[in-house]
């Protein structure tokens, strides 16, 4: 029998953001342990369904709905982790031009001012969602992408680099919902690019 996958909660040792208060990243925190929490216990009802290797007539509008939340709720944790782990209150971090990632911005945007004119733009549309830079493991190529909820709009294949929140929570301790370009000015002088740019891999 498989064993059934279990996820923990990470911990995120944020703090001192620039705009982003400790007020904000605690219930950013509790939210976030909350996706996991779902995970795992839709993970299990599906399981319970699945145990005798079936899918009876009378289970399948029950298993369509458990699994369909499960994507929701399993991106929401995901994402989260990702937004988290590109976040720093070293504000030392800057995107520098030897970076991997720079060169990549450069070949795909032209420059990095138009790269964070297409992501903050991505940011600022109207909605809930998250603003996600791609690349393209196939050629390098960069591209900057809307995610409705958490499950609308990710690309198939492509590796998220760079991910920032928009769902009003993210920021709406700190600014009012009109001023969420400020939010997004606060999350881009916050983020790890050491991080970001580790996640690029190798190009196929």
């Amino acid at each position: 029998m498989n064993q059934l996958q279990s996820y923990t909660a990470k911990k995120f040792p944020l703090k001192g953001l620039k705009g982003i208060s400790d007020q904000t990243l605690d219930m950013h925190f509790k939210l976030y342990e909350g996706y996991v929490k779902a995970t795992n216990l839709l993970t299990q009802h599906i399981a319970d369904i699945l145990k005798d290797g079936k899918v009876d007539q009378e289970e399948m509008p029950a298993y369509s709905e458990l699994t369909r939340r499960l994507g929701f709720e399993y991106n929401g944790m995901v994402l989260h982790e990702l937004y988290f782990e590109n976040l720093t209150s070293d504000q030392s971090q800057e995107l520098k031009k030897h970076d991997k990632l720079q060169k990549a911005i450069e070949n795909s945007f032209g420059s990095v001012e138009v790269w964070r004119t297409d992501f903050s733009s991505i940011g600022k549309m109207r909605g809930v969602g998250w603003a996600i830079c791609y690349q393209n493991p196939n050629n390098g190529h960069i591209t900057n992408h809307w995610v409705s909820l958490h499950e609308f709009g990710n690309v198939a294949g492509f590796t998220p680099l760079l991910v920032m929140d928009v769902w009003e929570h993210a920021y709406l301790l700190d600014f009012s919902p009109s001023e969420r370009g400020k939010y997004i000015d606060s999350f881009l002088s916050n983020v790890d690019w050491e991080v970001v740019n580790r996640r690029q891999g190798e190009i196929r």
